[in-house]
């Protein structure tokens, strides 16, 4: 179990931070230390914020090409030094920002729709003088929390309504309408807490065996070591997509299961549909779910992303899979965790920040009134990254004894371990230059024309760690794998 600190502001090297979180990802799931060969390039801060952001996002990207590489090294494959540079892994918690469609006959690509902004969004004081935030997410969202609220979509008209509510039963009256919003809190307020109690007691990632099974090498090669690797990618919005992305980058057959009727944001699905394929499947009809059924016989990694207790209802929670399969890896990634009463609450990478203190310590770090997000999402892509580590983990522990693994992470927790790693000093932001961006970009061809992209920011001189495949556009392909 990572132990929770009270963030050090004393001026720790981002080296010492990224190893220390290093060590303690190895410890959480059991593998191998890798800090002995690998170069972390460590420099300036891009990001405006005290949160240790780049070495938290370094150090769970090296976990994982340290298993990824233990991986090929049973398909042949020979020591290399494992390489990362701190201000690619800091641009890569805003991927999406650097995609650029080059075709202008194509105009700019899939764009998150026009839709005008809506006042339903962002911090707002309420009767008792503390802060609530409003995530309006997708349309229906917005339509919900107007409702609530009683009033149309006018920013003064939200702020007069919200000052009639105390905050926590406004937070109370929106998880019961199944709406996102959470109350502001500070980090030693959310650590006192029931959900905040319970999450700290356990691990950041955690790794569940829930079955046996005969043991399964891992199919790769001695560069791409999760080739034949075939992944099942039931997730949208960053968090989720992004491990299944990152499983990609080491060479996994990929196929991501949406549903038409679910809304989406085009941007941030191209942004982590690099190396997968996508159909559209819809498991309300018996059809459609027999036919995620025989995939999931096929799968070797099953993630999904939705509302607790959403999978179940469905009849695909982590105890079905695993019945239909023995031997699978089930990664679970919501916003709160995977017990206690907050379990089920929607959330977004916001509202993380929002409840574990992050918000309210930028606030303070930007000498602003009121609480402030942070200038990325840095929960949403580290715990992708996070989720990736313990798929690779699982799988490796597969390939050694068998068995059936639950893989589990949340945006809060994750939260909470990046405010464990300490906060800098005196942060002194130098924001990421285009020439550095050319540096980490590649380009590929694409539905929408010629796609420049951010690499993956780990790598490795033995690995060829790389999306092969340009993002598909939703819906677009048969719901088989290719391997």
């Amino acid at each position: 179990m990572t132990k929770r600190r009270t963030p050090n502001r004393t001026s720790r090297s981002s080296g010492a931070v990224f190893r220390q979180a290093l060590a303690e990802l190895g410890s959480v799931t059991g593998t191998p230390p890798v800090s002995n060969d690998i170069r972390f390039g460590a420099r300036a801060t891009g990001l405006d914020t005290p949160f240790r952001a780049a070495e938290a996002a370094a150090a769970a990207l090296a976990a994982g090409a340290g298993i990824a590489r233990d991986l090929a090294r049973r398909n042949g494959g020979k020591p290399g030094v494992i390489e990362l540079d701190s201000r690619h892994a800091e641009a890569s918690l805003t991927s999406f920002a650097y995609l650029r469609f080059l075709d202008p006959k194509r105009g700019l690509g899939p764009r998150q729709p026009g839709e005008a902004r809506t006042a339903a969004a962002g911090f707002y004081p309420t009767r008792d003088d503390r802060w609530i935030y409003l995530h309006s997410g997708f349309p229906h969202n917005t339509r919900g929390l107007l409702t609530l609220l009683g009033v149309p979509d006018d920013r003064k008209a939200v702020g007069r309504a919200v000052r009639r509510w105390r905050a926590a039963e406004l937070e109370d009256a929106i998880a019961e309408a199944g709406l996102c919003g959470a109350m502001v809190r500070s980090a030693s307020e959310w650590d006192a807490s029931a959900s905040g109690r319970l999450l700290g007691s356990r691990p950041v990632v955690e790794i569940i065996q829930m079955g046996d099974s005969d043991p399964e090498p891992v199919p790769g090669s001695a560069e791409r070591p999760l080739a034949g690797t075939r992944v099942l990618d039931l997730t949208r919005i960053l968090a989720g997509p992004t491990c299944a992305r990152t499983l990609a980058s080491y060479g996994a057959d990929v196929l991501r299961v949406g549903s038409e009727h679910l809304p989406s944001i085009p941007l941030f699905v191209t942004d982590t549909g690099l190396g997968k394929r996508a159909c559209y499947l819809d498991l309300g009809r018996a059809a459609d779910a027999r036919r995620l059924k025989r995939l999931i016989r096929q799968a070797d990694v099953f993630s999904q992303g939705y509302r607790s207790g959403a999978m179940e209802r469905l009849g695909f929670g982590v105890s079905d899979v695993v019945g239909m399969r023995p031997g699978i890896v089930y990664v679970s990634i919501n916003c709160y965790g995977h017990e206690g009463a907050w379990r089920p609450r929607p959330g977004w990478e916001q509202l993380a920040q929002t409840v574990t203190g992050m918000a309210a310590a930028q606030g303070r770090h930007l000498k602003q009134p009121a609480p402030t997000l942070l200038p990325a999402a840095v929960n949403d892509y580290t715990t992708g990254y996070l989720a990736a580590v313990g798929a690779l983990a699982a799988l490796a522990l597969r390939a050694e004894r068998g068995g059936s693994y639950w893989v589990r992470v949340s945006l809060a927790r994750t939260a909470m371990w990046v405010r464990s790693l300490g906060v800098h000093a005196a942060p002194r932001p130098r924001p990421v230059t285009a020439s550095e961006i050319g540096r980490w970009s590649a380009e590929m061809d694409s539905a929408w024309g010629p796609l420049v992209y951010l690499r993956p920011a780990v790598s490795a001189n033995r690995l060829d760690i790389c999306w092969d495949r340009s993002p598909s556009p939703l819906g677009a392909d048969r719901p088989a794998f290719v391997s």
